[in-house]
């Protein structure tokens, strides 16, 4: 059997754990998991059985297994990336809905999970902004519910989420801790912020830092020092984001100047 396995825990709240594994071939036995297990095929297919039904899975879906039920899986040529969702990212009473539904056709969500695992690794708050949408539109799957009216008082938390990541750009806040200090949950304040200033908190973030680290760089600050100044953890992770938003490097940019 050949296989390769990251797993590690990204201290996104929501997420207890991620995995991404590569099996040649692998039988996993009956088990069960504390957490919601929300996965995609990349290659391959797992055949597996939730609570006496056979399923296959494949790249047409995404594959949403609750919480405390048994199920087993036996895989061939697989590659596969697991987000371990905190039991209590979902309601309970939503676990009936899952085993009944475990895959979910849907292009949109496979699209925003895949760019959820493309930020694990880099921002943390995009990570966590990404996450509410996703969770959100797990919900509308597993049970019918009414749209939510816009309402007038989502502009003014808007603009105070705006205020907030203004205030701690360099430092940061997690979407956790501004709920608490704004008295809003996370998800709710992706959706004001989204439906006031047109993108989500975490791009908004970066725009701004790249804004500052634009100024500083004509300035002559070298990018290593200007990566801190601005919040981003390395110079890497200032090039990586500066790169792709105005098509060359702070070192280059600084020197064209």
């Amino acid at each position: 059997m050949g296989s390769a396995v990251r797993a590690w825990r990204p201290g996104v709240p929501g997420i207890a754990e991620v995995l991404h594994a590569t099996f040649t071939d692998h039988a996993y036995p009956m088990h069960t998991h504390d957490e919601w297990t929300l996965l995609l095929v990349d290659r391959g297919g797992v055949r597996y059985e939730l609570h006496r039904d056979s399923h296959d899975a494949d790249r047409s879906t995404v594959m949403l297994l609750p919480p405390q039920v048994p199920h087993d899986g036996r895989t061939a040529d697989l590659h596969k990336r697991v987000v371990y969702l905190e039991a209590g990212a979902l309601e309970a009473e939503l676990i009936g809905p899952a085993v009944d539904q475990p895959h979910l056709p849907d292009p949109l969500l496979r699209r925003r999970i895949a760019e959820l695992h493309g930020a694990l690794d880099d921002d943390a708050l995009e990570a966590e902004s990404r996450l509410g949408p996703i969770t959100e539109r797990l919900r509308t799957h597993l049970a019918p519910r009414l749209d939510v009216p816009v309402r007038l008082a989502d502009r003014p938390l808007a603009r105070r989420l705006r205020d907030l990541l203004d205030a701690r750009l360099v430092d940061g806040v997690t979407l956790d801790e501004a709920g608490r200090i704004l008295h809003a949950s996370p998800t709710h304040l992706v959706r004001s912020f989204g439906r006031e200033f047109g993108l989500p908190p975490h791009t908004y973030v970066t725009g701004r830092r790249i804004d500052r680290a634009r100024h500083l760089l004509l300035d002559g600050v070298p990018p290593a020092e200007v990566a801190t100044a601005v919040g981003f953890h390395d110079q890497a992770h200032l090039t990586r984001h500066f790169t792709k938003m105005l098509g060359v490097g702070p070192a280059r940019f600084a020197g064209r100047r």
